[in-house]
């Protein structure tokens, strides 16, 4: 666990865009994980085995969020992000923040099979071959995938960005 945790935390942060969610999720993760060990394949790398059952909680978390939101009819999470942090801080702090947090948000916006894709291949660093497996798609999906992601992430940051004064 100890090895594996902070990969397992960053995935899921990306995927539920949200850092206690991310916390359930990997916690979770890691459960299944123990609880499934005796069905683990030696002969697979065992950080994809993981990663494919993070993505699945991550997974099933967006859509225990969705049935509440429905429910409750809550305000969408993503506008909590845009919050200001109650301490002081430099301006050029500030504004890496809000930068981040629409980074995360526009992240979060991104349908799952693009999401997935580039958060295994961008923050997790894996290979495409790597990324394929876990995802039990062929390479070439990947670098499909991939490079749609990063267009519709690059358009939402040019959409969503303040206005330059």
């Amino acid at each position: 666990m100890t090895r594996h945790r902070d990969a397992v935390y960053r995935m899921a942060r990306g995927a539920t865009g949200d850092a206690d969610a991310a916390l359930d999720v990997t916690q979770e993760a890691f459960v299944a994980a123990f609880a499934a060990l005796s069905r683990y394949d030696p002969a697979r790398p065992f950080r994809h085995w993981l990663a494919r059952i993070a993505l699945n909680k991550a997974r099933d978390h967006a859509r225990r969020r969705a049935v509440r939101r429905f429910f409750a009819r809550a305000r969408p999470l993503d506008e909590a992000l845009d919050a200001a942090d109650p301490a002081p801080t430099p301006e050029e702090a500030a504004d890496d923040r809000r930068r981040l947090a629409r980074a995360r948000a526009a992240i979060a916006a991104l349908p799952a099979a693009l999401r997935e894709v580039l958060l295994l291949r961008g923050v997790e660093q894996m290979s495409q071959a790597e990324t394929a497996a876990v995802l039990g798609i062929g390479e070439k999906a990947v670098e499909t995938r991939l490079y749609r992601a990063r267009r519709r992430l690059a358009e939402t940051m040019r959409e969503s960005a303040p206005p330059r004064v």
